[in-house]
């Protein structure tokens, strides 16, 4: 019997609760760091030094992170139901958490690419001598490389397989984002017409009246969640 997809679109407020810190929040990243600088493709060719240094820094607060309940429970899923997650969190908190199919959005904090060829990927600590650090003179495999990171003014290549999962959806849910963050925001767009959708958020965005809004942050939202799946099994079940 096949399990119904389930694709779940996650953002910073999933992995908030694990002390990643987010960036539009208050005390966030950008209270720190002027957004241009450090995640734009102006940002890295003005200065991609500091963008070196600051996505260094990142790794090693992930490092120190782990996986809360809320990625625990989406990889528990996977029992039941036929999982993807859509992310645009570039940690590998879901991985960690045993999520087997996951999609980046905004690229791969343990990852970097070559400068000449964005397609060429490679995976922090192994392919860089056990280090997770880099730098302008970093090379790897004879390629200069920068954070495998979708910086704001360039394409986000992922999408469209992203709108692809959306369109194919049995359900559909979007956890921990303020759905700003266009295109990913658009995804819900995408769903089919009957498709459930669930958005967990402490404080979501105005939505439209068929979704079911989980007024709470992910570690408790997911709780909720897995009650309305349940449901969702029984029904289909009969």
């Amino acid at each position: 019997m096949r399990k119904p997809k389930l694709v779940i679109s996650t953002g910073a407020g999933v992995s908030a609760e694990s002390g990643i810190s987010t960036f539009r929040d208050a005390g966030g990243l950008w209270d720190n760091y002027p957004v241009m600088q450090v995640a734009s493709h102006d940002g890295y060719v003005a200065n991609p030094a500091l963008i070196h240094r600051f996505y260094n820094e990142r790794r090693h607060q992930l490092l120190e992170a782990a996986p809360n309940a809320a990625h625990l429970a989406l990889a528990a899923l996977e029992k039941d139901f036929d999982v993807y997650v859509i992310t645009q969190n570039v940690d590998d908190l879901h991985e960690r958490a045993g999520s087997s199919k996951v999609l980046h959005l905004h690229g791969e904090l343990m990852k970097v690419e070559a400068t000449d060829n964005p397609d060429l990927v490679f995976n922090l600590p192994d392919d860089n001598g056990g280090d997770i650090d880099t730098d302008v003179d970093t090379v790897i495999k004879g390629h200069h490389v920068r954070p495998h990171i979708v910086f704001f003014q360039e394409a986000v290549p992922n999408f469209e397989p992203a709108t692809e999962l959306a369109r194919e959806a049995d359900i559909f849910v979007v956890i921990g984002t303020s759905l700003v963050v266009y295109p990913a925001a658009a995804l819900i767009q995408y769903v089919r017409p009957g498709v459930p959708i669930y958005y967990i958020d402490p404080n979501p965005a105005q939505v439209p009246a068929q979704v079911h809004v989980i007024k709470e942050p992910a570690t408790k939202g997911v709780v909720v969640l897995a009650e309305e799946l349940e449901k969702y099994k029984s029904q289909t079940n009969k």
